[in-house]
C-alpha cells in the first residue's frame, strides 16, 4: 500500500510499511490463509487493538515476509489472508555467531538486544575462568535462555529481522571452541593483540560465516587465549581503548557487518 505526502512543496509517493510484525511457524499456513495463535493473539487484540481489515507483517523465520489482512479475531486465534509475500530484507549475507562470556547483572540482555538489531544469527553464552555468574542447575540455565530468547524475539520484531537469533544453552569455553569450528573465520578481540584488526583477519569477503569470542568482565586469561589460538581462533584488536564486555561484542559485530557492506 502507498500514500501521498507534501514535502518542501513536492508531492511524494510513500510506501506504507506495516509497523506491526509477528513471527509464525510452518503449521500456521493453510492455502492463502495464515492463523496466528499464542501470546500474539492478545497482543494484537488487547494491546494494539487491531481490527478486521487491518494489515500486519508475518515472518516465517525462513527468510520470507508476508503482508496479510486480518479477517477475524477470537480469543484463541487471529485469521489472516495473504496479500503479498517477499524475501525478508533484514537478513545479512554473512552468518554470524557471538560466543559471549556470561557477564554480571542484566548486561547479557543488552548484548543480545543490540546484536540482534545488528544481524547476529546465534548467541552462545560461555562460561570462562573469569565468569562470576554461576548457573547452578540446568533449570537455572533454561530459565535464563528463555528470557534471553524472548529479548531476541522482541528485538527481531523491532528491527524488522526475518529470523529470530538462536540463543544456545551455555557452554564451557572448550565446548564453544569446538562448536565454532563450523564457522569459516573465528576471531577473538584481545587487549594484548596490537597488529591484527578485524579487517586484516577477514582479508576478503569470501567467508560466509564468522564466529566472535568475547570474554566476560576481566576478559580471557592468557591460557584461554592460547587454547583458542590452537583451535584456529585469530586474536584481533579493537583499537587502543579497552572496551567493556557489553560494548566489545557490539563493536566487533559492527566492524564485521561494515566489512561485508551490511551497514
Amino acid at each position: 500500500m502507498s500514500c501521498w505526502r507534501w514535502a518542501n512543496g513536492v508531492l511524494l509517493l510513500l510506501e506504507r510499511v506495516s509497523m506491526h510484525r509477528f513471527f509464525i511457524d510452518s503449521n500456521s499456513f493453510s492455502n492463502n490463509s495464515i492463523t496466528i495463535t499464542g501470546e500474539d493473539v492478545q497482543h494484537i487484540s488487547k494491546v494494539l487493538r487491531l481490527r478486521n481489515g487491518d494489515e500486519i507483517t508475518l515472518c516465517d523465520q525462513k527468510g520470507m515476509d508476508y503482508q496479510v489482512k486480518i479477517e477475524s479475531i477470537s480469543k484463541e486465534s487471529v485469521i489472516t489472508t495473504i496479500i503479498n509475500s517477499y524475501k525478508s530484507k533484514g537478513e545479512a549475507i554473512i552468518q554470524t555467531v557471538l560466543y559471549q562470556g556470561i557477564p554480571k547483572s542484566t548486561k547479557m540482555d543488552d548484548i543480545i538486544q543490540k546484536c540482534t538489531e545488528l544481524g547476529i544469527n546465534k548467541v552462545v553464552p560461555v562460561v570462562t575462568s573469569r565468569t562470576v555468574v554461576k548457573l547452578e542447575t540446568e533449570k537455572d540455565e533454561r530459565k535464563k535462555v528463555e528470557r534471553w530468547s524472548k529479548i531476541a524475539e522482541e528485538a527481531s520484531k523491532q528491527s524488522r529481522r526475518g529470523v529470530i537469533p538462536i540463543i544456545s544453552m551455555p557452554m564451557s569455553l572448550s565446548e564453544a571452541l569446538i562448536d565454532a569450528q563450523n564457522s569459516d573465520i573465528i576471531i577473538m578481540p584481545y587487549e594484548l593483540e596490537q597488529n591484527t584488526n578485524i579487517k586484516k583477519a577477514i582479508k576478503s569477503q569470501a567467508a560466509k560465516s564468522i564466529a566472535i569470542f568475547i570474554g566476560p568482565e576481566g576478559g580471557f586469561d592468557a591460557s584461554e587465549v592460547t587454547e583458542a589460538t590452537r583451535n584456529n581462533v585469530i586474536p584481533v584488536t579493537l583499537g587502543s581503548r579497552i572496551l567493556r564486555t557489553e560494548t566489545a561484542g557490539v563493536a566487533a559485530l559492527t566492524c564485521v557487518m561494515y566489512e561485508f557492506e551490511e551497514l
